[in-house]
């Protein structure tokens, strides 16, 4: 029988947090690859190296500093992920979905996700930030769904709804911040692949036909997992290169990383705005 993560390592991940730390966030934000200087904007943190947490995996990829940041953002107390892990490093996809089952846990109710994403939209460029709508969970399709195995029943029930995996009130909070801020918001359809090749043009072709708009390796397992614990969700993909469909340009990690730099300040505006009109 395979093994799954159980309630005894979550716990006790979460118990290891709370005797780093005093504050009790009320927001988790996960941030994705080049996207971890929105972290520098917390105040009064508190830092937790992810390789002190028991039970925490941790990332091999670069762009992700792996730590958990504690502290003050527009006034409210936010648990920040500076990076996550991915399916393709080694991991299960339960090992994957870990933290936001820590983060769970640790009382928290609404989760921000974010991660750099290669364009499928021809329109889109790189740069542009992408809120969420609906998402694709193509690797769950083929058998690799997060809440594979025993269900959590301290978290949700074994069949949980996934007609609205993104918080409605939440986007319509992120428009008005994108207007007031003249921010050019892109929506659209997000879709997780395994990785860790980048998709070829026929995949791509293949992809828009479906239906979505961007594309990346992670965030749709997360979501899954938040959903099924009822958490409120809000997502954003950062537009790190623009759709290959004819084979005409070549996708690298270090332009993900590059296109991060132009992604934050954008991020960072629609973050903080929302979270400070945020009951």
């Amino acid at each position: 029988m395979e093994k799954f993560i159980g309630i005894a390592e979550i716990d006790q991940s979460v118990k290891f947090i709370r005797s780093k730390t005093k504050k009790q966030p009320l927001i988790g934000i996960i941030l994705g690859s080049g996207l971890g200087g929105m972290a520098d904007s917390v105040t009064s943190a508190d830092i937790i190296p992810y390789e002190e947490i028991p039970n925490w995996p941790r990332s091999s990829v670069l762009g992700h500093k792996g730590r958990l940041v504690i502290g003050t953002l527009e006034g409210k107390c936010v648990l920040v992920m500076q990076g996550r892990t991915h399916f393709y490093e080694g991991y299960s996809m339960d090992q994957v979905t870990f933290p936001v089952r820590v983060i769970q846990r640790l009382g928290i109710q609404t989760l921000i996700v974010t991660n750099a994403a290669g364009a499928i939209n021809p329109d889109f460029q790189p740069g542009d930030v992408m809120m969420i709508t609906d998402q694709i969970n193509l690797i769950g399709m083929a058998g690799l769904n997060p809440l594979r195995g025993p269900n959590l029943a301290e978290f949700g029930e074994r069949f949980p709804d996934m007609s609205r995996p993104y918080d409605y009130s939440l986007a319509e909070t992120t428009r008005k911040v994108a207007g007031d801020a003249e921010i050019n918001l892109r929506e659209g359809v997000y879709i997780c692949l395994s990785g860790p090749s980048f998709e070829s043009p026929a995949d791509l072709r293949f992809l828009r036909m479906i239906g979505a708009d961007a594309v990346g390796m992670s965030t749709v397992p997360e979501v899954i997992i938040a959903r099924h614990g009822n958490m409120n969700v809000l997502g954003f993909s950062g537009i790190s290169n623009k759709a290959n469909l004819d084979g005409s340009t070549i996708t690298t990690h270090e332009e993900v990383l590059q296109a991060g730099e132009l992604i934050v300040p954008k991020l960072k505006t629609l973050i903080c705005g929302v979270i400070h009109l945020m009951g």
